[in-house]
């Protein structure tokens, strides 16, 4: 069946970053960085850990599952009535680091969400890669 509410899409982003894995998930994960690229937020990297993202719109319930530490980091994105995963993959590559970012779990009536997010997460992979930049 084509055209249902129940088919869902996701937003893949990749980037090749010239920084090693280690590097790019601190800033994945340390509060303090996050806040500089994304939001601000009470995030712990801890499995099963509830946290939220608050920006000037409002905030996203979140909650981790998935950690395996300098490769791969998933957690819930729930916000008005939007229920997604964002998960980040980070691989090692000749000249750094291959990071992919996934949002998955829109559905084909929440096109408004999946175009903010489809708009959205270039501009916070750029303010990444500039936090990256700045960082020792």
């Amino acid at each position: 069946m084509t055209g249902t509410s129940a088919e869902i899409h996701s937003i893949v982003i990749e980037r090749e970053l010239p920084h090693p894995p280690e590097k790019i998930w601190r800033a994945l994960t340390q509060p303090q960085l996050i806040e500089e690229w994304l939001m601000k937020n009470d995030f712990q990297l801890l499995p099963g850990q509830s946290f939220e993202l608050r920006g000037d719109w409002g905030s996203v319930a979140c909650k981790v599952l998935e950690i395996e530490p300098n490769r791969r980091l998933a957690y819930s994105w729930d916000a008005n009535g939007l229920e997604s995963i964002v998960t980040w993959t980070l691989a090692p590559s000749g000249t750094g680091t291959n990071l992919r970012m996934e949002q998955s779990g829109f559905r084909t009536d929440q096109e408004p969400f999946y175009q903010g997010a489809k708009a959205g997460w270039p501009r916070f992979l750029a303010s990444l890669e500039q936090v990256l930049a700045r960082m020792k």
